[in-house]
């Protein structure tokens, strides 16, 4: 997936405000970006490998799926609260793509508002109509999110790096770590640090707070393994840190 944050015709990146460059942020949003792909990518087919009335394991992707929705939303509230306000006030020339983002965030607020329901449905009945419903929303979810989060990076960080300065970005991404549950961070970071290639790997592992890396040192990276085994059987689990 290296290469698919790049414009797809017809899209026109936000005009870039003058000034040097002032954060990092869109390598920081790759990296994010790339496991919510991977996520969403899966979603349908974990909800279709799971045998009709097989509530053991529907309770168990459902609760997965779960929480990639709800670090999903926090991302973008992360967004919304810390880095398109301040784009817009910023840089008014770049009105428009924070308008659209806003919107394509909107949108996918309604699809995880949709799916909530259904997801948990499913989690208590396994049942086939219910299974075949959510896979669809999910579905419909990464389709939406292929757009988003290529055109975020490809149109709107360019210009965000330049407004924003690595404090200020550091703290959209703090924004999900607070909100997060601690234990629930370690036990994913395997997946989010497996999405990305080994450089990255190391550079988004060293903004992860101390403790939270050496607790995956410790045991996250075996409960990584052990989730990712019983998520996909007979895969290989993919290299991670």
């Amino acid at each position: 997936m290296a290469d698919f944050f790049t414009a797809e015709p017809g899209e026109t990146a936000a005009p870039l405000p003058p000034g040097p460059i002032l954060c990092t942020g869109t390598a920081g949003m790759r990296r994010i970006h790339r496991f919510f792909l991977w996520a969403y990518d899966e979603a349908p087919g974990l909800v279709q490998s799971t045998a009709a009335g097989d509530t053991v394991r529907a309770a168990y992707v459902g609760e997965v799926l779960g929480n990639f929705d709800g670090t999903l939303h926090i991302h973008h509230e992360g967004e919304d609260l810390l880095m398109y306000p301040q784009l817009a006030d910023r840089a008014p020339a770049c009105a428009l793509h924070v308008a659209q983002m806003l919107e394509q965030h909107r949108k996918v607020t309604d699809r995880l508002e949709g799916i909530d329901p259904v997801r948990r449905r499913w989690m208590q009945t396994a049942g086939k109509a219910v299974s075949e419903e959510l896979a669809e929303r999910y579905e419909d979810l990464s389709t939406l999110l292929k757009v988003h989060l290529r055109r975020e990076v490809t149109e709107v960080m360019p210009a965000v790096d330049r407004v924003l300065n690595e404090k200020e970005m550091n703290a959209v991404g703090q924004h999900g770590i607070d909100q997060l549950d601690k234990k629930f961070l370690v036990s994913y970071l395997g997946m989010v640090l497996a999405t990305n290639p080994p450089e990255d790997r190391k550079e988004l592992f060293k903004e992860i707070p101390a403790p939270v890396r050496l607790a995956y040192r410790v045991v996250g990276r075996r409960m990584y393994r052990r989730q990712y085994s019983t998520l996909f059987p007979g895969r290989d689990i993919p290299e991670t840190l």
